[in-house]
């Protein structure tokens, strides 16, 4: 799917995601409610590098891309693009991957946490022609480095166009 991802700014250029067709949204998060709970927040952290690594080595995981962000000292999420729901579903059930073991040892340990860690995750499957993008003077992010760029001209110079464009 899109163009490999750069790290290098799109230099004066404007560009837009080269998505096509439904896009997949998945934000997963924790929040570390009692800093002196480690045993219970500890694993839980680590447990989500350990996942992306295993994700992004696999080209047909259906992981496109991913991306940290920033929620202040005790809240940590990720944003994840995927290829399609079915394989995004299908890792969370995979029995011989990491995410299954996580899980499952998260599941343990929250009975006895008494609440010093929160887990949440949201999916969003976006239709065709309800997104849109534009990026100046930035790298590939977000949605633009899980499917590549292309000239913001051949979508549209602006918002309402480039939502048409992905509607047809």
């Amino acid at each position: 799917m899109g163009n490999a991802p750069s790290n290098a700014p799109t230099s004066g250029r404007r560009v837009t995601a080269a998505a096509e067709g439904d896009v997949v949204v998945f934000l997963i998060g924790m929040r570390i409610n009692r800093w002196r709970a480690v045993r219970h927040w500890l694993p839980a952290l680590a447990a989500m590098p350990r996942m992306l690594k295993e994700l992004t080595q696999d080209s047909d995981s259906g992981l496109l891309g991913h991306r940290s962000l920033s929620g202040g000292p005790r809240v940590f999420t990720v944003a994840q693009y995927w290829e399609s729901r079915e394989k995004l579903l299908a890792y969370a059930s995979d029995q011989a991957g990491e995410h299954r073991p996580a899980w499952a040892a998260f599941n343990r340990r929250l009975r006895s946490s008494k609440g010093s860690v929160g887990v949440w995750h949201e999916t969003y499957i976006v239709p065709a022609g309800s997104y849109e993008s534009i990026y100046v003077d930035m790298p590939p992010t977000g949605l633009a480095a899980a499917w590549g760029v292309e000239p913001v001209e051949r979508r549209g110079e602006r918002a309402a166009q480039r939502l048409e464009s992905r509607a047809s």
